[in-house]
């Protein structure tokens, strides 16, 4: 029996999914985003919070930029427009998502504080859109891309946000508390995801 052309196109898609979230973590692998995961990661719950915002502006603005990238840009041969194009669309989400949240959860929104806007500058957002434009992808491969890296990045930050909270930084070393603990810790996580190199690739 030949093989069904569905099951191999949604295999490939779980695939580009699986290696955006594990083998090519946007965070432990590309260490993007770190200023976010700096400020916010101290507690599980605001962690949660901003990871899921960063899965649906990531898979939402890698589908309209992949659109706008092959549809507009190309065609009227304005790619050196890219960047500036993509962080427009970017900030807009990032206002859709700051008053979704603080009508959901005003608490949340006030943890989150300066971290939930700066979405918009996130490196880890436009460094999703710049390398999805780089791969030969279909628009739901696209899509799956960016969905995989706010995946990745989301448990990244609730694998973290989990550590510290367990954590007392006041029995650590003054030189270890806060951005230092978090940093050694996202070294040691970094290099366990070191382990999916290999297995699973885009």
């Amino acid at each position: 029996m030949e093989p069904n052309i569905d099951s191999g196109f949604l295999s490939a898609t779980l695939l580009i999914f699986l290696s955006a979230a594990f083998t090519n973590n946007i965070l432990l692998a590309r260490f993007l985003g770190m200023c976010s995961v700096l400020g916010v990661s101290k507690k599980v719950d605001t962690s949660m919070g901003l990871g899921v915002a960063v899965i649906f502006v990531t898979t939402a603005t890698s589908g309209i930029n992949y659109i706008v990238y092959n549809y507009l840009l190309i065609p009227l041969e304005l790619e050196y427009l890219r960047l500036i194009t993509f962080i427009v669309i970017i900030a807009s989400f990032v206002q859709l998502v700051e008053m979704i949240v603080e009508r959901v959860s005003l608490v949340l929104y006030n943890a989150l504080g300066i971290f939930l806007p700066l979405i918009t500058v996130n490196c880890a957002i436009l460094g999703v859109s710049l390398f999805m434009i780089g791969q030969p992808y279909s628009f739901l491969e696209a899509l799956s891309f960016g969905a995989g890296s706010g995946f990745g990045w989301f448990l990244a930050i609730m694998l973290i946000g989990g550590i510290r909270e367990k954590i007392n930084e006041n029995a650590l070393p003054k030189g270890l508390a806060g951005p230092g603990i978090t940093l050694i810790i996202i070294g040691i996580m970094a290099l366990a995801f070191v382990g999916f190199s290999g297995m699973i690739s885009i």
